[in-house]
């Protein structure tokens, strides 16, 4: 089940990166769940991690590998996480990052690996090291589908954005994809997610683009409010095309496709949330500054009442306020507060708005997309997440989910 979740488009190839796919059995039987990314010699890396104190092994040692080199592989498992797994789990990441060096002729530190799965069971690495050199020879610049397939879980259909830009200084390409579905409350990025483009950035740039970029978006995302052990997000730039910096011609225009591309990516994993039938906005407007606005809009996003009200269509706007009252805003003047949904005014000078129908709510609960709109009368700022409802088979996707 999913919300208006496009198909995949033309993910269009970037110039130094080739990507290979195979099934490896890691944890179900001809199921595509290891993917090899290559870069070229001389692409550069910025990537966002996950905010967990439980961080996997492959965090662990990805994050290290890339404070000390540039990557020329990423190694992506599925079917397990290789969290909760202690000292055993960061040996077999870093066995399969010598074993992957080994086979593609680089260095240790120039591997960086992913995992996403079950979380608490030793990583199968024996099933990684056989499946390797077919990934490995399965390299190809036109791979991105496949990749894009390949690093699922529980995601309905596979996730992918592209762009081919024409600036001033020439063409510039970017093409990413990405996986999540459940456990999603980004304290940085997402579950997994991979964008590259050929454009020629400075590792300062490259670094502060990321950080921006995962913060417009996969951190303004939730399902189910629960952060991940094995959140990741990387953008790589090979170099291969046109250099680019904030000095450059085509600079705004670069920054936001690249960013359009996060976004894009950020809300197909909310549109393809587990069990999810409505794909909601909530924004909240007039509030004194960033973080209360977020607190104002998680709280809505994260409570069960308002979720399972949008599952069921019900305009059951009492909840609503509630949230908005709990969010914990000092000296909070509710009289000043105005909640929509979409456009129908619902809550206003402390209550029910007075021309307000239940038959108007109900019209706007009813569609699969919709936003909730709270404008708190304290200040300028705007900010906006993205969330799903909360469905009966949300609770069967994860009652079931080991067996």
């Amino acid at each position: 089940m999913s919300v208006n979740l496009p198909p995949l488009p033309e993910l269009h190839p970037i110039d130094g990166i080739r990507l290979g796919t195979v099934a490896a059995g890691i944890r179900y039987e001809n199921r595509p769940d290891l993917v090899v990314i290559e870069c070229a010699e001389g692409a550069r890396a910025a990537g966002v991690f996950t905010q967990n104190a439980f961080r996997a092994a492959p965090v662990v040692i990805a994050q290290a590998h890339l404070d000390l080199a540039m990557p020329r592989l990423l190694v992506i498992n599925t079917g397990n996480a290789n969290a909760g797994t202690g000292d055993e789990g960061l040996r077999d990441a870093l066995r399969t990052c010598e074993r992957a060096a080994e086979l593609a002729g680089v260095q240790t530190l120039e591997v960086l690996p992913f995992s996403t799965g079950v979380i608490g069971e030793p990583l199968p690495v024996e099933r990684i090291e056989a499946g390797l050199p077919r990934a490995l020879a399965a390299l190809d610049a036109e791979g991105w589908a496949e990749a894009a397939r390949g690093i699922l879980t529980t995601d309905t259909a596979p996730k992918g954005a592209s762009r081919v830009l024409d600036l001033p200084e020439g063409e510039v390409r970017i093409t990413g994809i990405c996986k999540g579905a459940g456990m999603i409350r980004p304290d940085m990025a997402t579950m997994l997610a991979f964008i590259a483009t050929d454009a020629g950035l400075d590792k300062t740039v490259l670094e502060s683009l990321v950080k921006e970029a995962a913060d417009a978006s996969f951190n303004r995302i939730t399902v189910d409010g629960d952060t991940s052990t094995n959140d990741a997000c990387l953008l790589l730039a090979t170099g291969r095309g046109v250099a680019l910096s904030p000095d450059s011609g085509g600079w705004e225009a670069f920054r936001s496709a690249l960013i359009e591309v996060f976004r894009t990516l950020a809300q197909a994993i909310v549109r393809d949330g587990e069990g999810a039938t409505r794909f909601v906005t909530v924004q909240v407007e007039e509030a004194a500054d960033p973080a209360e606005a977020l607190a104002v809009a998680y709280t809505i996003a994260h409570s069960p009442l308002v979720k399972t009200a949008l599952y069921a269509g019900d305009p059951n706007w009492g909840r609503i306020l509630a949230a908005v009252g709990r969010a914990g805003l000092a000296d909070f003047d509710i009289t000043r507060v105005r909640i929509f949904l979409d456009d129908v005014r619902i809550v206003e000078r402390g209550g029910r708005a007075a021309d307000y129908a239940e038959e108007a709510g109900q019209a706007v609960m009813s569609k699969p997309e919709l936003t909730i709109r709270v404008l708190l009368g304290r200040g300028e700022t705007c900010e906006r997440i993205w969330t799903t409802d909360l469905s009966h088979e949300y609770v069967t996707i994860n009652a079931e989910y080991r067996t």
